[in-house]
């Protein structure tokens, strides 16, 4: 087992780093750049151009380790990394269209909000409904830490597991805002479900072989994503990612661990509530310098300091790891 979690993600690092190579000067080539919103930080503009799309680099090298290094689980009629595979991609091509959109319009807006979360709530209903019918997943409630079951109605269940897919996938797309900051964040996630793998045995090796994937890649991937980034994962990336994390989850059949291990995206999610709302509230004022957090901090924050992106990168990956332990204490014991 640990030697086929090392080849995976030895194998999708390399697959990653060489499809970069390739991938974005043809992306340049078809002048495949991020236009930049003009209400974000000034400083953003110098990056206008910059190939966007490159989530496509991870998600090549998600595709040749789960053909390859898990195709013995295939043999045994495992196939929840496929599962989890086709779902993720179903997002990522949720998110092609919408970066495809912003290409075509020269701006940065894409597809509409109805038509992404329409789009991305029957994916995770269709996902979910798979893997319940396949047996892959109860239709109870594990409660980490307390590492007890609560069990709710299977209709209700299924709506609850579309909006925290949903929420979760939406949550990952508003993270990626600075360079590398959505891959290095998720980084320590896809650290926790490898780990978790290794402590509840063989039977969830095809699963530990996608997390284990995505890890590799992810850090391929930053090579060219670190600042200053290369390019950018856009919609496409940042979509697949949250929908594998969130798929990730549910497969493993323990989704409530996302409150945990995704605390730097729920903040990041609830910051941008919070200023929307409190700016509605109050007619005009602000409780961050902007939002969502990373930004406020880009800005000064409440301190005067501005964060580097470097430094936002290393911030919030170590909130992010600090959060993948205690989230790997509150499930240790389950089997």
């Amino acid at each position: 087992m640990t030697l086929k979690l090392t080849v995976a993600f030895v194998l999708a690092f390399f697959v990653a780093v060489a499809v970069g190579k390739f991938y974005i000067p043809w992306l340049r080539k078809i002048k495949a750049g991020q236009e930049i919103k003009e209400i974000g930080p000034s400083w953003h503009a110098s990056k206008a151009g910059t190939p966007t799309m490159g989530g496509f680099i991870f998600i090549a090298a998600c595709i040749v380790v789960c053909l390859t290094t898990g195709f013995s689980c295939m043999l045994e009629g495992d196939y929840r990394h496929i599962f989890v595979l086709v779902f993720a991609l179903i997002f990522g091509a949720i998110g092609f269209l919408d970066d495809w959109e912003k290409l075509r319009k020269k701006e940065n807006t894409g597809l509409s909000a109805r038509a992404k979360f329409l789009l991305q709530l029957v994916a995770a209903l269709v996902f979910v409904v798979l893997l319940r019918k396949m047996g892959y997943i109860k239709t109870d409630l594990y409660i980490p830490f307390w590492n007890t079951d609560v069990f709710i109605p299977e209709a209700l269940y299924f709506i609850l597991a579309a909006f925290i897919i949903v929420g979760t996938v939406n949550a990952v797309n508003i993270t990626d805002g600075v360079d590398g900051l959505a891959s290095g964040t998720s980084l320590p996630v896809c650290l926790f479900f490898v780990f978790v793998t290794f402590k509840w045995g063989p039977d969830y090796l095809s699963l530990g072989i996608f997390a284990s994937a995505l890890l590799g890649g992810l850090v391929g991937f930053l090579v060219y994503n670190f600042n200053p980034a290369k390019c950018f994962m856009g919609d496409t990336g940042s979509l697949f990612l949250g929908g594998a994390i969130a798929a990730l989850a549910f497969a493993y059949d323990m989704p409530l661990v996302l409150i945990t291990l995704g605390i730097v995206f729920i903040w990041e999610t609830l910051s941008d509530i919070i200023q929307v709302s409190y700016f509605k509230l109050t007619h005009g004022k602000r409780v961050f310098r902007m939002a969502p957090f990373h930004h406020h901090l880009e800005m000064g924050g409440w301190t005067g300091k501005k964060w580097k992106e470097k430094e936002l990168f290393c911030l919030f990956t170590g909130v992010s790891l600090v959060f993948a332990i205690i989230s790997f204490l509150g499930v240790y014991n389950r089997f």
